[in-house]
């Protein structure tokens, strides 16, 4: 059994979520399907780490990959793109439009710790993944311990 740390703030942050789409679906009028097709949505993310990178997972399906922009600059990442609403069938036809379309940007502070120089994006199944490696003098290391003999040189080694 994995134990996970409980964040309240969480919580918070996905009932403020829905909160928003209600409230800013509230003012549109019954059958104006345009303006809820052409809303702007925020792609869901995952942002993870372990001792070697950092991932962020965000969720984008339905958007081509050349809609995707990834940028790197100065510590920041910034993800952009656009879902499309393709008008194949009249409006009048709708009887729902759920789906948000439109364009998005997040943006993501790194540490200090992310090599800018080792970046990866990959998109597959509606799921851009992007990996940023950790500086090398980032990584942990083991220090070995000595017995009995007073304070003196210890060798660092890199873990595996």
């Amino acid at each position: 059994m994995t134990i996970t740390r409980w964040t309240p703030f969480s919580e918070l942050a996905v009932l403020q979520n829905r909160l928003n789409s209600i409230f800013n679906d509230f003012g549109t009028p019954e059958g104006r399907s345009e303006s809820l097709a052409s809303g702007n949505f925020t792609p869901a993310v995952d942002v993870y780490e372990d001792a070697q990178k950092i991932v962020l997972k965000l969720d984008v399906p339905g958007i081509r990959q050349e809609d995707i922009d990834v940028r790197l600059e100065n510590q920041t990442l910034t993800v952009k793109g656009e879902r499309k609403f393709e008008k194949e069938e009249k409006e009048e036809n709708f009887h729902r439009i759920e789906r948000r379309y439109g364009s998005f940007i997040r943006v993501f502070t790194l540490p200090p710790t992310a090599d800018m120089e080792r970046v990866s994006a990959d998109y597959k199944d509606g799921v851009l993944q992007v990996e940023i490696a950790k500086k090398s003098e980032a990584q942990p290391k083991q220090i070995k311990v000595g017995a009995g003999a007073g304070p003196k040189q210890v060798e660092a080694k890199t873990a595996a």
